[in-house]
């Protein structure tokens, strides 16, 4: 990796902790919310002290040579016990287990750093490198040690996070959780992979050999991609359902739109006069276009003949539907007649008296509410043959 890639995780984790800081804001109490933000924040930090001119530069500002090596390596044991507690929080548990299982972690990770700097402060490492730090000081006392204590710490805490994903997953039927952790266990099998290449890389300078590639070039992008990974796979359970409702309101608000230009395509028919703000949600946006949607329909129960609804039914089950669908597709067609005939009685001219039917003035027959159900409904009037002449007097069409 080149020093400016480097800051792609970098910038990445950046971004998804900005976009995370409200929650924090709001959330400050909740262990959740602290614990993916630090994990975040350490992610993007480890990245960031780790390129090669960040490096340099603190090197020269603290005018200690390789001072940077110890910095990345406990910022780094920082993650990974970042995600350790994030898990324990994630998982749950009795309130007192979950608290001495978090000290017991930090403190550890605690221990490892000081561990960590006294070494550095012990050995000697006077030439700089930015690079291959590793394996240049593989074989100075105290350095050695420090190398090696660092990637012991970072490739146990990998396995454990691994095995202790493996196995939850194993108990998680389905849903996001489950993807979480399934991504989980393959970012922290980039994390081992990382670890094991510097560790195979340092073994060799030990030999005598000559393994540096696999420390210099190899395992800084297994490492980044293990980052990616790893922050997906907690992010998951979070941005996900979110992700998925917000698909499911864009999608239900497109399914509505022919079935909402046709109900209002009548010159007498009811129209919302609120406008939402440009930046409203497709939420909001869709649950408006349901209302509006339902009343248009309400608008036309003088004209909803319930006589036909058998013979509709029994045609969507010949065309194929879903047991669970054939009310609602009757439901469409229904509408669909119903349109016909309130323009049928605008051009007769007998539009005026068609509420006088107490007979017709029915309920269409809902199987469902919200705007999933009338996006469903939309996709099935959408489906229907176009009517040889148009639904409704008039035209008035809108927007999607």
């Amino acid at each position: 990796m080149r020093g400016g890639d480097y800051f792609i995780p970098a910038t990445a984790m950046g971004l998804a902790l900005a976009a995370r800081l409200p929650a924090l804001v709001q959330g400050w109490r909740s262990p959740m919310v602290r614990s993916v933000c630090a994990l975040i924040a350490m992610g993007a930090t480890g990245w960031f002290f780790a390129a090669p001119p960040v490096v340099a530069r603190v090197n020269r500002l603290t005018g200690v040579p390789n001072f940077s090596a110890p910095l990345v390596y406990c910022i780094v044991l920082g993650f990974s016990c970042a995600s350790l507690v994030l898990i324990i929080h994630w998982r749950g548990g009795p309130a007192e287990t979950v608290r001495r299982h978090v000290l017991g972690w930090i403190l550890g990770t605690v221990a490892a750093a000081a561990i960590l700097a006294a070494l550095f402060a012990l050995g000697d490492a006077p030439v700089e490198r930015r690079r291959d730090f590793d394996t240049y000081y593989a074989n100075t006392p105290c350095i050695r040690e420090m190398i090696v204590w660092y990637l012991l710490a970072h490739t146990a805490t990998a396995t454990v996070v691994s095995v202790t994903c493996w196995r939850w997953a194993a108990e998680v039927s389905s849903g996001w959780v489950r993807y979480g952790l399934r991504t989980l266990v393959t970012g922290f099998a980039f994390n081992l992979a990382f670890g094991v290449l510097k560790g195979i890389a340092v073994a060799a300078r030990w030999l005598d050999g000559d393994l540096d590639v696999l420390s210099t070039s190899v395992a800084p992008p297994v490492g980044s991609i293990g980052a990616g990974l790893g922050t997906c796979g907690f992010l998951m359970p979070l941005v996900g359902p979110r992700l998925e409702e917000t698909w499911r309101a864009w999608r239900s608000y497109r399914r509505m739109y022919p079935l909402w230009r046709a109900l209002y395509a009548h010159p007498e028919a009811r129209s919302s006069t609120i406008r939402l703000p440009w930046w409203s949600g497709i939420e909001l946006r869709a649950t408006q276009r349901a209302t509006q949607v339902a009343d248009g329909i309400h608008d036309l129960s003088p004209y909803i003949d319930p006589a036909h609804r058998p013979r509709w039914e029994e045609q969507a089950a010949a065309a194929g539907c879903a047991a669970h669908e054939v009310d609602i597709a009757a439901d469409a067609r229904m509408v669909r007649a119903a349109l016909r005939a309130r323009g049928e009685r605008q051009r007769s001219g007998t539009g005026e008296d068609a509420s006088t039917g107490a007979d017709l003035h029915v309920r269409l027959h809902v199987g469902g509410t919200g705007h999933e159900w009338f996006g469903r409904l939309g996709a099935h009037f959408a489906r229907l043959d176009t009517p040889g002449e148009p639904l409704g007097a008039g035209s008035r069409s809108g927007s999607s």
